[in-house]
C-alpha cells in the first residue's frame, strides 16, 4: 500500500529521506534545543503526481511527534501542509508558535 512507506533519518545530511525506484524525496532540517526546524522539501514531479508528497510530511510528522520534540515549519510546503492539517498536528507545534 502507498501509506506504508519507510523514511530515513540521514543524520549526516540532516534530512529526512523517502525512496520509491529511482527517486528520492528529501526534508532538509536543523534541530535546535526541543525544536526541529524542517528548512527545505524537495519531491520531484513524477513523486508529487503519485500522491507521495501528504505521505512524506505525514511521516516526518510523525517521526518527530515519536520523539517528543516540537516542530517549526520554515519551508513553505511544509508549513501549507499544517495549515491543512491544523487540528491533528497543532500539537506538535511550540507555544507562541501559530501558522
Amino acid at each position: 500500500m502507498i501509506e506504508d512507506v519507510a523514511i530515513t533519518d540521514n543524520e549526516f545530511l540532516r534530512q529526512f529521506e523517502l525512496e520509491v525506484g529511482d527517486n528520492m524525496a528529501r526534508i532538509e532540517y536543523a534541530l535546535q534545543e526541543r525544536k526541529i526546524f524542517l528548512t527545505k522539501y524537495s519531491m520531484c514531479a513524477d513523486m508529487e503526481e503519485q500522491g507521495f508528497r501528504d505521505i512524506f510530511i505525514k511521516a516526518v510528522f510523525e517521526e518527530v511527534k515519536d520523539r517528543g520534540i516540537h516542530l517549526v515549519p520554515t519551508s513553505p510546503e511544509i508549513a501549507s501542509f499544517l495549515r491543512k492539517n491544523r487540528r491533528k498536528y497543532k500539537s506538535l507545534l511550540p507555544i507562541g508558535i501559530n501558522i
